[in-house]
């Protein structure tokens, strides 16, 4: 009897070694499924013995570096060199990954990593367990909101120019009901009047705490202020915001002669991840809701379930892949979304504008960050600032802070001063190439050189 090579269903490992290990889980996963046989080389010749307990902490190790999780189970092997341990890998029905963002498939007797068109065609071709259309059980036509339904049309009008022909018909074509009419996970979350009683983790919670750790004001457990907050998934972003809003420091700056409103967190921003969190976060996990953490020095919001697919944090900005497609499109049509896929890229920059270090992303296999920094980063001043008196620095500090400067504001700045001793300043500061001076009379303005 002759051993059977590896092949498209089946692999020979030599050892428990986590990466191998993890490769192979998700090329035969994302396959057509197989068998792993530990213990055995490419040959089929026995390389070592490995152990029951040694084997299942090792498929636990490797598990975790799979995204989601691959489905397997242990098997003993009957090979003509002896009796081994196997793991069964069935044929799965969503898109695995490794956690550096790697996606594979079994190719003749390789695991081969897939480019980024070839995933999004095995994405899109690929069969999956649409579970935001699953019925909830127990859940009735009378458990949706008329009101929150009426808003959702009026906008989905207002953005696509598209009336429903009937209601019932739009609500099963989206995924919101079942051909009963029954509520599916889609439809309580975008439209059920109490969502939380038949899916209690899709509530959020918010909590302040008054430093930069999770302690109270004691450095004892407890916390500043703290709320659930229910309902369908857009009464959940407005009233988180509203929150995290009535929370955020306000100051002010000086544009010109204009006061702006100066946030503790850009408004764009602090939406856009919790929108994210709502849309993109796992709602098979049971077990946990979002939470919103503001601490002294930053806005963390923690959304259970990993990236999914393919996503990595290297590479979220230029790839795009969603577990709740239907979720995602709902709140689209209802104006919550503003450009699919264009989020991230924004989010970014108005963190920069305001001043800010870019959004911190960090991702597990069970859970998905964004923090948000309020450190505003100022650079430090110039060497050449060091020659200069203090009225000349404070208007210095203007131009770059407000992005120029005109004698009137000079003058408001330093009204104990001369307007000629002013006037004088500006000059001395346009002759040593620190400003520019723009324009001519009342028109003049200087800017930094």
């Amino acid at each position: 009897m002759t051993t059977p090579k590896p092949g498209p269903r089946t692999v020979y490992l030599p050892d428990t070694a986590l990466l191998p290990l993890a490769e192979s889980l998700v090329a035969l996963a994302n396959s057509d499924g197989g068998l792993i046989v530990l213990g055995v080389n490419r040959d089929g010749r026995p390389t070592l013995e490995i152990w029951e307990e040694e084997a299942e902490l090792a498929l636990r190790e490797a598990a975790a570096l799979c995204s989601p999780p691959v489905p397997s189970h242990f098997q003993a092997v009957e090979l003509p060199a002896g009796r081994f341990i196997g793991i069964q890998v069935p044929r799965s029905l969503e898109l695995h990954s490794l956690s550096d963002g790697r996606v594979l498939v079994r190719r003749r007797d390789e695991n081969r990593p897939l480019t980024g068109e070839e995933i999004r065609v095995l994405a899109a071709g690929r069969p999956s367990l649409d579970f935001e259309t699953e019925a909830v059980p127990g859940a009735r036509p009378g458990d949706l909101d008329t009101e929150t339904l009426r808003e959702y049309l009026e906008k989905r009008e207002t953005r696509t120019g598209a009336r429903a022909a009937s209601v019932a018909t739009l609500m099963h074509e989206i995924g919101a009901t079942d051909r009963e009419g029954n509520p599916t996970l889609i439809g309580l979350l975008l439209f059920g009047r109490n969502p939380q009683a038949f899916l209690p983790q899709s509530g959020v919670v918010f909590v302040k705490f008054p430093g930069t750790e999770p302690r109270g004001e004691d450095g004892g457990i407890g916390y500043g202020r703290r709320a659930e907050l229910t309902g369908p998934v857009a009464r959940i972003i407005e009233r988180a915001w509203a929150m995290v809003f009535d929370e955020m420091r306000v100051g002010a700056t000086v544009n010109g002669l204009e006061r702006e409103e100066l946030l503790e967190y850009p408004r764009f921003a602090v939406r856009e991840a919790l929108v994210n969190a709502v849309a993109h976060r796992d709602y098979r996990i049971a077990g946990r809701r979002i939470e919103i953490r503001m601490y002294a020095d930053r806005l963390e919001i923690i959304s259970p379930g990993g990236l999914p697919g393919y996503m990595t944090v290297d590479n979220l900005v230029e790839e795009h892949f969603s577990r709740n497609p239907r979720l995602v499109n709902g709140l689209f049509q209802w104006g919550y979304i503003e450009e699919l896929g264009l989020g991230i890229d924004q989010m970014i920059e108005e963190m920069l504008q305001a001043g800010h270090p870019p959004p911190d992303f960090r991702a597990t296999p069970h859970s998905f960050t964004v923090a948000l920094s309020n450190k505003r980063e100022r650079p430090s001043a110039p060497k050449w600032t060091r020659n200069m008196n203090e009225r000349q620095a404070r208007a210095v500090n203007f131009v770059r802070e407000s992005g120029s400067i005109t004698n009137r504001e000079y003058r408001q700045l330093c009204s104990d001063v001369s307007p000629e001793t002013l006037r004088l300043d500006l000059v001395d500061l346009v002759d040593r190439g620190i400003l520019l001076k723009i324009g001519s009379k009342k028109g003049t303005y200087y800017i930094l050189k």
